[in-house]
């Protein structure tokens, strides 16, 4: 999973981005409302955490703007304002969550899971490519009906090849949804991983799913 947070403090914004990373999710941050903004337009987020209070554009126009362009992404507003018209404002304005600061870590990672549920609960229950099958809300792997055991990025990996079927996946763009904006494409990271999955995914099975495209990337698919 793949997490847009648009925080100004560098603290708190820094403070999210290593919890979120350390339970496995590949994080963005953003530092103004201007920047979040087209970063959420993207659509490569699985949720954005979003701050109210915001340099160049404030949080709630950001919102309103990514509801009006279509944007579904989930969205849990940070705010230090706990009245009631606020958190009205916020909701109405699309927010499906919010979080009054200061919070503790833990209650921010429940309501990220929670809303992550929510969304997988919302997609198709299984996705499927020949006898291979991801459960995005179990987050379970089987092929042939034999289950098979993935750690939180290989998972992520095969969850991002599987919603994207015979597509050509370059290396940027899987680097960018499964890893962040920043990631180092020059190194073999994702090669790596990529064999990973194969290893588990293809060995000893017919067809053969995940396929090199020279000097390009990588495609699931059945031949």
């Amino acid at each position: 999973m793949r997490l847009l947070v648009v925080e100004d403090e560098k603290k708190v914004a820094s403070f999210i981005k290593k919890g979120l990373e350390e339970e496995g999710y590949a994080v963005d941050v953003a530092p103004d409302g201007e920047e979040g903004l087209a970063m959420a337009l993207d659509r490569v987020h699985d949720l954005v955490i979003l701050d109210i209070h915001l340099p160049r554009i404030d949080g709630v126009h950001v919102l309103q703007e990514l509801r009006k362009q279509k944007v579904a992404t989930p969205v849990l507003l940070l705010t230090v304002r706990a009245t009631i018209e606020d958190k009205v404002l916020g909701l109405d304005a699309g927010a499906d969550d919010y979080l009054t600061k200061p919070f503790a870590f833990q209650e921010l990672l429940a309501r990220v899971r929670a809303l992550l549920r929510r969304r997988a609960e919302a997609e198709p229950p299984i996705l499927q490519v020949a006898d291979l099958t991801l459960d995005p809300a179990q987050r379970s792997v089987s092929r042939g009906g034999e289950r098979i055991d993935l750690t939180t990025r290989e998972f992520a990996l095969l969850a991002y090849f599987m919603r994207n079927p015979g597509r050509v996946l370059t290396r940027t763009m899987i680097s960018e949804h499964v890893w962040d904006y920043h990631f180092d494409t020059m190194t073999n990271v994702i090669d790596v991983y990529v064999n990973y999955l194969r290893k588990k995914i293809d060995a000893g099975r017919e067809p053969k799913l995940i396929h090199t495209v020279r000097g390009v990337g990588y495609v699931l698919k059945a031949e």
